[in-house]
C-alpha cells in the first residue's frame, strides 16, 4: 500500500510530529515532480517551501512525500504513472484528488498529519474519500512560496490529520499568525441546501440536530454559477502553469486532453468568472454575516468504486460543492462521518476570511459535543 501513498521516503528535522508533504511542496535536495512522467526530470528544489521550513521551525519529522493526482489536475486521485494511492478505510472507492496520497498518508496511520494543497477542493475532497480530516485555509493566509503551481488566484496548502486537535496543531505549525481559538458560545451555523444522494443528506442532517448549535436556512443561489467560474479560472491558470508539458508526450492521456480543453478558455470566460467571483463572494459574505458558519455536504454522494472512476471528467462533479469556495477564498473544512451504507460522508464547515481559528474551534465542538 505505501508504495501508492508515499513517491520518496525521506527522514528530515527533529523528534516531533511526523509529517507527509504532497508532491506539489518543495523540500531542498529532492525533485518535485507532482505524481507526473513529464516532471521525470525535475531539478532537485534548491531550498524548502516555506511551509516546510515552518514544519522544521516547529520540530516536526517530515518523512515522505506523497502522491497525487497528476499535475495536481484532477479530482479522483487515479494515476497510472505512480499508480493510485489506496483508500485504506474504504478499499475499492476513490480516494479522491488531487491530494490523494496525503489523505490516504492519514487514514493509513503513516504519519500524524499531512500536507496538501486545494485549488477546486483538493484537501477537502481526498478527506471526505478517505474519512479523515481535511482544511483549506483562508486564500492567502498560509504561505505558497515554493509551491506548485506559482502563479493562483485559487490554490492553498491545507492540513489533513486524523482527529480535529491534530488539524489544529498542523495549522498552528504552518500559519505564524495563528492564534488561540475562540468560544463558540452562541454560534449560529446556517445550512445551505444542496441536491445530494438521501443518505449523505440523511446524515448530516442527523449530525446538525445532534450538535446542538442553533441552525438556520442559509440559501446560496449563486452556487453553480460560482462552480462553473472556477472552472474557469483553474483551467486557465492550470495551462498557464502546465501546458507547455503537452507537447513532452509523457502526460496521462487524461491530463493531456483536460489541459489541452483548458488551454481553450478565453478572455471573455475568464472575466466572466471574475464578475462573479466578486458577486458570490458578497452572496457568502452576506450569509456569514447571518450565520458565522455555513454546513453543507463535502461532496454529493459516495466516493465512488476505482473500477468506474476512469473518466475523470464524468468524476468533476465531486467537487460541486467545495470549488466554490476556491473561488472566493474563505475557509473550509471537511470532518468525516459515516451514511447508512457505511459508506464515507463529509461535512464542509465554511467560516468568513481570517476567521480560520473559529471555524476549527466549531468543529472541535462539534465532534466533542456528538462523542459526549
Amino acid at each position: 500500500m505505501q508504495m501508492t501513498i508515499v513517491v520518496e521516503k525521506l527522514e528530515l528535522g527533529g523528534s516531533g510530529r511526523t509529517v507527509m508533504v504532497k508532491d506539489t511542496i518543495d523540500i531542498a535536495g529532492h525533485p518535485t515532480r507532482a505524481s507526473s512522467r513529464a516532471l521525470i526530470d525535475a531539478p532537485d528544489a534548491s531550498r524548502h517551501a516555506d511551509v516546510v521550513q515552518a514544519l522544521l521551525d516547529a520540530g516536526c519529522r517530515i518523512t515522505g512525500k506523497t502522491s497525487l493526482h497528476e499535475l495536481a489536475f484532477g479530482t479522483t486521485g487515479l494515476n497510472a504513472w505512480t499508480g493510485t494511492a489506496e483508500n485504506p478505510r474504504y478499499p475499492g472507492r476513490v480516494p479522491g484528488g488531487s491530494s490523494s496520497g496525503s489523505a490516504a498518508a492519514v487514514a493509513a496511520d503513516l504519519c500524524d498529519f499531512a500536507l496538501g494543497t486545494d485549488t477546486g477542493g483538493s484537501v477537502r475532497v481526498p478527506a471526505c474519500c478517505c474519512g479523515v480530516f481535511g482544511m483549506k485555509p483562508t486564500f492567502g493566509r498560509v504561505s505558497r512560496a515554493g509551491v506548485m503551481p506559482a502563479e493562483t488566484s485559487l490554490d492553498c496548502v491545507g492540513p489533513f490529520a486524523a482527529s480535529v486537535d491534530l488539524l489544529i496543531e498542523a495549522m498552528a505549525a504552518i500559519d505564524p499568525s495563528f492564534d488561540t481559538l475562540p468560544t463558540v458560545s452562541g454560534v449560529r451555523i446556517g445550512v445551505v441546501p444542496v441536491q445530494a444522494n438521501p443518505e449523505v443528506l440523511a446524515t448530516l442532517e442527523a449530525v446538525l440536530e445532534a450538535s446542538d448549535f442553533e441552525l438556520q436556512d442559509a440559501p446560496l443561489p449563486g452556487m453553480q454559477a460560482a462552480y462553473d467560474a472556477g472552472l474557469s479560472v483553474i483551467n486557465r491558470e492550470t495551462w498557464n502553469a502546465c501546458g507547455h508539458l503537452v507537447a513532452t508526450g509523457l502526460l496521462g492521456a487524461d491530463i493531456a486532453s483536460r489541459l489541452q480543453a483548458a488551454g481553450n478558455t478565453t478572455d471573455a470566460a475568464l472575466r466572466d468568472a471574475e464578475t462573479i467571483r466578486a458577486a458570490f463572494t458578497a452572496e457568502v459574505d452576506a450569509a456569514l454575516a447571518r450565520c458565522p458558519i455555513l454546513a453543507l455536504p463535502t461532496m454529493p454522494d459516495y466516493p465512488a468504486l476505482v473500477a468506474d472512476a476512469a473518466d475523470t471528467r464524468a468524476a468533476i462533479g465531486m467537487t460541486a460543492f467545495v470549488r466554490p469556495f476556491n473561488l472566493t477564498g474563505h475557509p473550509a473544512l471537511s470532518i468525516p462521518f459515516e451514511g447508512a451504507s457505511k459508506l464515507p460522508v463529509g461535512l464542509q464547515l465554511v467560516a468568513a476570511k481570517g476567521a480560520d481559528e473559529l471555524l476549527l474551534a466549531v468543529a472541535r465542538e462539534l465532534v466533542r459535543r456528538l462523542e459526549q
